[in-house]
């Protein structure tokens, strides 16, 4: 059995790595118009975080890309790929490591949560076990391994997100009392 040209097996993984990099720059976009003020809203609450707060959110991917940026070039010179290939790779690498430092919006609504530009109901939702201290770690049911959906706030503002967050997953009467200590 021949393998393809390795060239084309570059090709294939720098166009997975690209619409990964477009998906996630469409999100990015998508969370300003979603959640277009920050602070009290009616029915919610709004926020954002700072790039520090995402580097907070996101240490684990950053450590991942890391490697990532590094791995291809130690298998160019043995698989005979076109050095060009390891370069595009790194380039779109960096190019979503910025998108995930990025700051970013967030907001509660009665119904729902919205992260990275995408509407997660409560009852999809459920707060993690053990919290971190300076970052809020919600899981997504039905998502395995995939599950962890870590949220982002400014310092000052973790208390109060956590309050919000903790009343959409209760509902009912928590959230009442929410909307009317705003």
């Amino acid at each position: 059995m021949q393998l393809p040209p390795p060239d084309l097996i570059g090709l294939m993984a720098v166009l997975v790595l690209a619409g990964i990099v477009v998906w996630d720059a469409v999100w990015l976009v998508r969370q300003s118009q979603l959640v277009p003020e920050l602070g009290p809203a009616p029915g919610g609450y709004a926020w954002s975080s700072g790039g520090a707060e995402e580097a907070i959110r996101h240490w684990g991917n950053l450590f991942s890309m890391a490697a990532m940026l590094v791995l291809p070039w130690g298998f160019i010179r043995m698989s005979d790929t076109s050095v060009m290939w390891a370069v595009v790779w790194d380039v779109l690498l960096l190019l979503h490591l910025v998108g995930l430092l990025v700051p970013k919006r967030y907001a509660v609504t009665r119904t729902h949560l919205i992260a990275d530009g995408q509407r997660y109901a409560w009852e999809r939702l459920k707060l993690a076990d053990r919290q971190p201290r300076r970052r809020i770690m919600l899981l997504r049911r039905g998502w395995g391994i995939f599950g962890p959906l870590p949220i982002a706030a400014e310092a000052n503002e973790l208390t109060t997100v956590r309050a919000w967050i903790a009343a959409g997953l209760l509902g009912g009467e928590s959230w009442s009392l929410m909307l009317e200590e705003e």
